[in-house]
């Protein structure tokens, strides 16, 4: 299909700008070329392009610059980075910046116009919105940053590469580990995971290492340490940013030599195991202010893959709790209620601090108190409210608002309108006087309100 507007190729080798032109010209797209900065900004101040892609290193500035003046001149353009392997960092900033995808060099013809179909509306389908690993978690999103991390996520793990996933609380992170683990050579052994900022430090070590019998006071029996666990599989070490220096060390001894001993133990253990670290922290600002071994961090950031928060793929939100509550609905053993269109749109407009994990929280709570097999807006908003709140029918924001009407509706009868609201007379009684409401509607029994 012929685009309404052409393609803008920004690439500064001669051979691979013609064998891209001449891949998007043979698909049926009309193509400009260019190989700098300067050309491509003049074009974009002049003309419109259905797709812009461009590399990230050019002879006069870099596809940075490229993707700030398409924003400039035309903010839906998408924009399409290529990046040369090993730069998937920068890639990644790019799309932080706006960026609809990266394409990793040397570029694949069928990648390419695969790309271009789903960004430049060409005849391909959309991505899929499900991630299935056999064995392993389903992860759920179209949006581009999403998107990438699990291309990144595909890449690395048929690799031993060490693996650090950044991003907020509720992201995902284990999930993605989990997923990690699954695409991998090792998907036979066990994934075992500890999260470090649940363990006290003045035991980490034994929970990671193990201990022999009598290796310190209360050590009754030898226990195997995470490492030993993890033997043939993946070991997660979560929120690794809240190690203390001392057990920062012994892990980057591990990493360096394979080899590590049991607390109060001779002999040394070989560490059969492919390490992912996650965290929420700034590893980089933790080792500037000295409090993360800058030798560690540099061996755990060898492939970074970051998870955007909830916030900043709100498009994947309605699709993603549809998911959640089918999983939800199964693991509570009761039927999986629908979600209308207002009630997926209302669940994209909000912030989210808590991501996934909030999301999902939300959902169950909507899913228990649900009295019918469709969850709308007020639904989700009743479930958001505290539990107490929730099940008395009332709770700010609109307590105000149901107040009101269980008293016209039951024409101020206190008893009928506490019924109503599912509370007690006492607590309607003190629900009215916070609102000033005596005496509204007009009815019988005012005397009522001012007792007790």
């Amino acid at each position: 299909m012929t685009a309404r507007a052409p393609l803008l190729v920004v690439e500064d080798r001669d051979s691979l700008r013609r064998l891209l032109e001449r891949a998007l010209s043979g698909a049926g797209h009309r193509v400009v070329a260019v190989g700098d900065v300067a050309a491509a900004r003049g074009l974009l101040e002049r003309q419109r392009f259905t797709l812009v892609l461009t590399d990230l290193r050019l002879p006069d500035g870099g596809g940075l610059e490229v993707l700030k003046a398409a924003r400039v001149a035309e903010p839906r353009c998408p924009v399409v980075v290529m990046t040369a392997y090993g730069s998937v960092a920068a890639a990644v900033e790019a799309m932080k910046l706006g960026a609809a995808d990266f394409l990793e060099k040397p570029v694949e013809i069928d990648d390419l116009l695969a790309l271009v179909a789903v960004h430049a509306g060409g005849e391909g389908k959309r991505p899929p919105a499900l991630f299935e690993v056999a064995g392993g978690p389903t992860l759920v999103g179209r949006h581009p940053r999403f998107r990438a991390a699990l291309r990144l996520l595909e890449k690395v793990a048929a690799t031993e590469t060490t693996v650090l996933l950044l991003g907020a609380s509720g992201t995902g992170k284990e999930l993605f580990a989990r997923a990690l683990h699954g695409l991998s050579s090792r998907r036979g052994g066990p994934f075992v995971a500890i999260n470090c900022a649940a363990i006290p430090q003045n035991l980490m070590e034994s929970e990671l290492f193990g201990h022999e019998k009598g290796a310190f006071t209360g050590a009754s029996r030898l226990q195997r340490g995470r490492f030993e666990q993890a033997g043939g599989g993946t070991l997660l070490l979560d929120e690794v940013g809240e190690l203390d220096l001392a057990v920062q060390a012994k892990v980057l001894r591990v990493l360096e030599e394979r080899r590590y001993q049991r607390v109060g133990g001779a002999v040394v253990l070989r560490a059969d195991v492919r390490l992912v670290a996650a965290t929420n922290r700034d590893l980089g600002q933790m080792v500037a202010a000295g409090r993360f071994r800058s030798d560690l961090y540099y061996r755990l950031d060898v492939f970074p893959i970051e998870l955007p928060a909830l916030a900043d793929r709100a498009s994947d939100v309605p699709e993603l709790a549809r998911h959640l509550l089918a999983t939800l609905a199964a693991r509570n053993g009761v039927e999986e209620p629908s979600l209308d269109d207002e009630a997926a749109d209302w669940l994209s407009e909000q912030p989210w601090p808590g991501n996934v994990r909030q999301l999902s929280n939300l959902l169950e709570r909507a899913l228990i108190l649900a009295e019918q097999s469709r969850l709308g807006r007020q639904d989700l908003e009743r479930a958001q409210r505290p539990l107490s709140a929730a099940a008395a029918g009332i709770g700010e924001p609109t307590e105000l608002e149901a107040l009101r009407r269980a008293l016209v509706e039951s024409g101020g009868e206190t008893a009928r309108a506490a019924e109503i609201l599912g509370v007690s007379v006492r607590t309607l009684q003190r629900r009215i006087a916070r609102y000033d409401l005596k005496g509204f509607p007009e009815y019988r029994g005012l005397e009522e309100l001012s007792e007790g």
